[in-house]
């Protein structure tokens, strides 16, 4: 099952359940500005999490595209995106544990395909500092639908992503308890940081087991459904609001909420039983695209195109939903993502303008699933291609001086001039020289901020004489 298939399989089952389907938000907030991106499928809902009633009803669900870009030096490796989609469904006072747990759980097992036997579950722990107990209700409804499926499902105390990398798992073993910093949530941390008077609760987290991957002991010394070794993927989250934080300490809400949200590219990867998101059916086509252009295969060039890949698709979703390449805010994190795609597409040896190759693959694997891709289709390749063409005169120079600089030896004050002299990005200087194993240290960044300040102060002293 491709991830197209997934997602109308999800919410035609979300339908039959009586979901009303909502619109995606723009992944810019709208009304919002405590936050540059929508980063999660909740953040457009939240206010009704928090008790404002919905004109739609109590039971919702939505494909929510989002944006993190606190990700953008982990893209490269399997599975982090700075884009990605978000299945959601909502229940607003209406169902809770037994059916939520019981409907996701047979989706990916009936609907998805995905063998029962790989899956892995973790739970709240429970916090006795605080009066909260462990989540055994949740646990046990876990293991009934493991039981009916002919599965034994014992369950470990885990506690803390530490000890569980030095407990590890035994056998029979699938339902896992850990604390708040795994499985609670809140608008701020565990339950000692929630904030008073907001609704909180644990939630119950979903993995999938690539079996044939070994555990890597840098993680930990024995493996477990939250190490980060690559053999456990979190395919979706399901939060239950049902607390609140009051002086008194956690009282329980008279209308308990759930918040679900799983990643439509895990789950897609974990349906074709691969650990590398960039294999499913919403990379491969730019994947393909890529490897036409430049000779090159995604094997030999596997972080290069995997990077190119995912902030394409990040800045054509930005440019869909009206943001414009600028030195700030929402535009300065889409000017980067542009730029750093083309800085990796020069490893491939693609150093003419892609831009109209390469989006119009992207809206054609969103035009069903979001018309308004299609329909800003030939505007999105306008804007990317205007900054392509613009920063490529300013990467060719700028890797050149880069070069002479590295090999005399690399100082703030270089970065400065890079940047000041030929439009080369400091972050850009950062990853060339992180390329080349030179280590940029604080005292570097020291002088580059300090050359930018006097700058500023000149400029300033500039205007205010004129």
């Amino acid at each position: 099952m491709n991830a197209d298939e997934i997602r109308q399989k999800f919410l035609d089952t979300a339908k039959e359940h009586g979901h009303v389907v909502i619109p995606r938000a723009k992944v810019v907030p709208e009304n919002d500005n405590t936050t540059l991106f929508t980063g999660s499928g909740m953040q457009p809902l939240l206010k009704y999490l928090l008790g404002e009633p919905h004109p739609l009803g109590t039971r919702l669900a939505d494909t929510q595209t989002c944006v993190r870009a606190q990700d953008i030096n982990e893209v490269g490796d399997n599975r982090h995106t700075t884009f990605f989609e978000m299945l959601g469904n909502w229940s607003l006072g209406d169902y809770f544990k037994k059916e939520q747990i019981t409907w996701f759980f047979n989706f990916l097992v009936d609907t998805v395909g995905l063998d029962p036997n790989r899956l892995y579950v973790t739970c709240f722990a429970g916090d006795p500092e605080h009066g909260i107990p462990r989540d055994d209700e949740a646990a046990a409804i876990w293991q009934q639908l493991f039981k009916e499926r002919g599965i034994e499902a014992k369950t470990a105390e885990m506690r803390s992503e530490a000890a569980g990398g030095q407990r590890g798992m035994k056998e029979g073993e699938r339902i896992f308890f850990y604390d708040g910093s795994k499985n609670w949530w809140s608008r701020n941390g565990g339950p000692s940081t929630t904030p008073m008077g907001d609704p909180c609760g644990p939630d119950s987290e979903v993995f999938y087991e690539f079996t044939h991957i070994d555990h890597d002991k840098k993680y930990g010394d024995k493996c477990h459904p939250n190490c980060d070794c690559g053999r456990y993927m979190e395919i979706g989250n399901q939060v239950f609001t049902q607390y609140k934080r009051t002086e008194g300490g956690f009282e329980r809400l008279p209308k308990k909420n759930v918040d679900f949200g799983g990643g439509l590219e895990r789950i897609a990867a974990a349906a074709i039983n691969s650990p590398d998101v960039f294999k499913t059916s919403l990379f491969t086509p730019i994947i393909e695209k890529l490897q036409e252009i430049s000779g090159k295969s995604y094997e030999d060039y596997t972080e290069s195109m995997r990077v190119i890949a995912d902030h394409l698709r990040a800045a054509t979703f930005l440019a869909v939903d009206g943001v414009k390449p600028s030195n700030k805010q929402q535009g300065y994190v889409m000017r980067r993502l542009i730029r750093r795609a083309i800085r990796y597409a020069f490893d491939l040896g693609v150093e003419q303008n892609f831009m109209e190759e390469i989006v119009p693959v992207i809206a054609d694997i969103y035009a069903d699933a979001f018309p308004e891709v299609e329909e800003a289709r030939d505007n999105v390749v306008a804007v990317l291609a205007k900054e392509e063409k613009a920063f490529r005169r300013t990467l060719r120079k700028g890797l050149r001086e880069f070069d002479k600089v590295a090999g005399e030896g690399l100082t703030g004050t270089e970065i400065f001039t890079l940047y000041d002299t030929y439009g080369f990005p400091r972050e850009l200087s950062i990853e060339e020289a992180e390329k080349r194993g030179i280590k940029v240290d604080d005292a570097w960044m020291d002088d580059f901020k300090s050359l930018m300040n006097r700058q500023r102060q000149m400029s300033q002293a500039a205007v205010k004489k004129f």
